[in-house]
């Protein structure tokens, strides 16, 4: 004796809900993803794109009360702003902290700076560069 299927016969009644549901799925899930790329793409424009200015410690010296930095800004022409920068002691606590302008129309700037310090630092670290 043969037993009966429990499939039906293939094509004859259309799609199962699983398949449409799958189907819906894989669009819900192509629309997001695109969505999350024209997100990321937009973010990373606005970081990179309009970033105007950006700065670099070469070398930093230090000394009883200050610490003399070699700092390299690149910029576009005619653009004006600053260069955050600060010191912090062997411990860890920010001894130092100023706001260096840079103006003009040339494209690199090399400048030898001197921040001062409460205590003898140890670090020269560049906090960022902002345009005005």
């Amino acid at each position: 004796m043969s037993t009966a299927s429990t499939q039906l016969p293939e094509g004859r009644y259309g799609r199962s809900s699983d398949e449409r549901a799958d189907r819906k799925l894989k669009i819900a899930g192509t629309v997001l993803g695109a969505l999350l790329v024209a997100l990321i793409g937009y973010f990373a424009y606005h970081y990179v794109g309009q970033n105007k200015i950006s700065g670099e410690v070469i070398t930093f010296e230090p000394h009883k009360d200050s610490v003399q930095i070699h700092l390299e800004v690149r910029k576009d022409s005619g653009t004006s702003g600053y260069c955050t920068i600060r010191s912090q002691a062997a411990d860890g606590t920010e001894v130092g902290r100023a706001d260096f302008r840079f103006t003009g129309s040339a494209t690199r700037v090399d400048r030898v700076l001197t921040l001062r310090t409460t205590a003898p630092g140890t670090t020269a670290e560049l906090l960022g560069c902002h345009a005005d």
